[in-house]
């Protein structure tokens, strides 16, 4: 018992120096602020950059919206629900492989909706559409020491936007306000590439090294005129990429400084949507002019189950921490639940080896004392020992009952019976009877069973009464002794 109590108190004393040890070497390890050169636009986010606001504002309006955690793979799988709209904001954590890009373009080509909003976005994700490329690039990059929770360092210099031309996606949108981060979506057409470049040619042959402008047409040039069309400048073009079947981009929205800010186009029987600023969507712009609405439209336009990319966020629901562990993450408890399991598996260890040479198992003696004594009274009985029996029951209470008269073991039967009969109150006739009766038959008188035990009873009664039997002798000299 004591070698166990000082084994628990060694172990109390271990955790409690575990304890002690973690809590003093414990370093809060403060998380990094965030800025927008290494935005989060996780809808887990609530910070700054994240988005959400914008995804609780949706469900809570009673529009239907999830996190996706899955592979785009799942997107083309016939098992579970699949989403309308998927939803990419920022830049992926987890980047997009060609497979990945070519699953999701594919889902969106049988007839999904995919809303990308970013600055830089993923060129394998805007594939062209006829001879249309569409591209985002920034002439403006956010500084390291920009606080994206000052909204004046956001917006700085910009002014609110309308809609370019009446489209549902500017529908009950007066003006957004963009941050000065936003990119600038351009949109190139293959056609008038090779007619400049064309053009380009044949004044170089006319020996016109840089011709007079209005016969030579650079790449550039085009790409600037297309900008103005985007602005509203020349509506014809917007026209005609308006009609059915047009594959064409639709500029929603453009900026002051040319480009657009907003652009949609078909893919086969789907539709992407490109906006050039997460700012409008992120948890510091939702709240500044119609942002709000304008994302609303952006990501319900389609209608159906909106499902917001969290697999590229890495997010993913193989990499999703159980609730408990992520609830103590951070936090020493994690370190000090796997120094006791170190504990209990050396506890094992140790108790399962040997220490010291080996010792014999013990031999416990499982038999009872009163076996021997069933057995012989089975042999007795089964033999019609009647006479044997009673011999040895009477023999001990003859020895007793001299003793307890006060004579030797040669005194006959008449004297014992007298003597004990006077000392005891019994009475004589009786005792001396039963102890003839009991010799004859131990010398060979015939008798039976049911005699037999008649005569032992009476026997135990006779010594019980006298306060000679061994139970009630063991009684009596305990209590002398304590007495004493």
């Amino acid at each position: 018992m004591r070698q166990r109590l000082l084994i628990f108190i060694t172990v109390v004393v271990v955790v409690g120096l575990l304890i002690a040890l973690n809590a003093a070497s414990y370093v809060k390890v403060e998380e990094n602020a965030e800025s927008e050169m290494s935005p989060d636009r996780s809808t887990f986010n609530a910070g700054a950059t994240g988005t959400r606001a914008l995804f609780d504002f949706l469900r809570e309006s009673g529009y239907e919206v999830t996190r996706w955690r899955d592979s785009t793979a799942t997107l083309l799988s016939a098992v579970g629900p699949k989403p309308a709209t998927v939803v990419v904001v920022g830049r992926a954590i987890v980047p997009f492989s060609k497979s990945e890009s070519e699953e999701l373009l594919r889902w969106v080509s049988k007839g999904g909706r995919l809303v990308v909003i970013d600055r830089h976005p993923d060129r394998s994700l805007l594939p062209v559409s006829g001879e249309w490329s569409v591209t985002s690039y920034t002439s403006s990059f956010p500084g390291y020491d920009l606080d994206p929770n000052n909204l004046e360092q956001m917006i700085s210099g910009v002014k609110p936007v309308s809609p370019s031309q009446p489209t549902s996606l500017a529908r009950d949108v007066e003006t957004i306000l963009p941050s000065r981060f936003a990119g600038l979506i351009t949109i190139a057409s293959s056609t008038t590439k090779k007619s400049s470049q064309t053009k380009s040619g044949n004044v170089n042959k006319n020996g016109n090294e840089h011709g007079s402008g209005k016969d030579e047409e650079s790449p550039d040039d085009s790409t600037d005129y297309e900008s103005e069309d985007y602005q509203g400048a020349d509506t014809k073009p917007f026209e005609k990429s308006s009609m059915p079947g047009s594959p064409a981009p639709v500029v929603n929205f453009g900026q002051p400084d040319g480009g657009g800010l907003l652009v949609d186009y078909p893919h086969g029987k789907g539709r992407i949507v490109l906006l050039s600023d997460p700012f409008i969507v992120a948890n510091n712009g939702i709240s500044r002019a119609d942002n709000l609405q304008l994302a609303i439209n952006l990501i319900t336009g389609g209608g159906g189950l909106v499902a917001f990319d969290e697999f590229h966020q890495g997010r993913s629901a193989s990499h999703t921490h159980n609730a408990l562990i992520q609830y103590f993450e951070g936090t020493p408890i994690l370190a000090l639940f796997g120094q006791f399991g170190l504990i209990a598996l050396a506890i094992v260890w140790s108790r399962g080896r040997r220490f010291g040479r080996p010792l014999p198992l013990p031999q416990v003696d499982r038999r009872s004392s009163l076996e021997f004594v069933a057995s012989m009274a089975e042999l007795q009985q089964r033999a019609h020992a009647h006479d044997l029996a009673l011999e040895n029951i009477y023999g001990r209470v003859r020895r007793v009952l001299v003793r307890y008269a006060g004579l030797n073991n040669n005194s006959p039967r008449a004297a014992i019976a007298a003597r004990v009969a006077a000392r005891s109150g019994l009475k004589q006739q009786q005792l001396e009877t039963l102890m003839r009766n009991c010799e004859e038959t131990i010398n060979g008188a015939p008798t039976t069973g049911k005699e037999a035990l008649r005569m032992a009873k009476r026997l135990r009664q006779i010594e019980n009464r006298l306060g000679l039997g061994s139970r009630a002798r063991d009684i009596r000299q305990a209590a002398e002794k304590s007495s004493l």
